[in-house]
């Protein structure tokens, strides 16, 4: 179903992309991809879909939440960071 999940973890991964909406691929966030991967393709091997998911994120003004940050080396993306739990 979805790329990287792991047998049972479906169910509880489909409501969180579901929570999350649409962002729009349009014209501008396409120029600004491909703006990505002529700066970014050589140097840090960043690809097409990952230059996409940097674009729709910068263009629609949105955080990007990942694992996998060596995928983004944009000066302008900004990263969600998630609250640390409380120590008691």
């Amino acid at each position: 179903m979805y790329t990287g999940i792991r047998p049972g973890e479906e169910e509880v991964t489909r409501p969180f992309f579901e929570a999350r909406g649409e962002v729009v691929l349009d014209a501008d966030t396409g120029r600004r991809a491909g703006a990505y991967l002529a700066r970014y393709a050589r140097s840090h091997g960043v690809e097409v879909a990952d230059a996409l998911i940097a674009a729709a994120a910068t263009t629609s003004d949105l955080r990007l939440w990942t694992l996998n940050r060596k995928h983004y080396p944009m000066d302008d993306i900004q990263f969600f960071e998630p609250a640390k739990p409380l120590t008691q």
